[in-house]
């Protein structure tokens, strides 16, 4: 019997590769992973099949289904964001094994609960690839009141650089001006983190 997705699940899906939900893409993804427990045991080899969708396309996936299957999988999941803490337990699994670094921000509301996230960028991070607009664009789309960033370090060493504090400022700037606040910028080493906001770097 053929398996008509859900309306959530064609929004899931066109929100992670940035597509229409009548696109030819999504329509590809979901004709290829009929459910979303399919979609969240994706790999990079059968996404970077489609037409469409290349390496670094493929990767970015990916790494946000790490996030779901972390989510869905956890036996108390956390949906509200109450400190790092919160933030280290959601995350520390996604980064585990993952040789680059991975930008993310998680979208809450004015209860600090998750609306979302999306990784915003993959590779060394710097101010040319985490730029405000990439960051802030899903936030006003999810009608956010809040985000807070998070990024691996993959030597283990959490650390943040003066790279990490001169993103993070600029993102705090850009955020009192459009009204949604960076709650902080959460950097996940090996096994320990470091929070931006505790440090008062931000």
């Amino acid at each position: 019997m053929f398996h008509h997705p859900s309306a959530d699940y064609k929004t899931l899906v066109s929100n992670l590769i940035h597509e229409s939900p009548d696109s030819y893409a999504v329509k590809q993804l979901i004709s290829m992973f009929p459910t979303p427990k399919d979609f969240l045991h994706a790999d990079e080899s059968e996404l970077t099949t489609l037409k469409g969708i290349g390496k670094a396309k493929a990767r970015q996936i990916v790494a946000a289904l790490r996030i779901g299957r972390t989510i869905s999988l956890t036996s108390e999941p956390i949906n509200q964001i109450k400190s790092p803490t919160d933030v280290h337990k959601l995350m520390a699994p996604i980064f585990t094994d993952l040789n680059k670094e991975h930008f993310v921000c998680m979208f809450l509301n004015t209860k600090n609960m998750i609306l979302g996230w999306e990784t915003i960028a993959i590779g060394s991070l710097n101010a040319c690839i985490v730029h405000p607009r990439e960051v802030f664009r899903p936030a006003i789309k999810r009608s956010s009141a809040s985000i807070v960033c998070v990024h691996n370090h993959p030597s283990g060493n959490p650390e943040p650089s003066e790279e990490d504090i001169a993103i993070t400022k600029r993102l705090l700037d850009t955020g009192e001006t459009i009204g949604i606040n960076v709650l902080d910028h959460v950097i996940i080493g090996d096994p320990s983190y470091v929070s931006l906001k505790e440090r008062g770097l931000m």
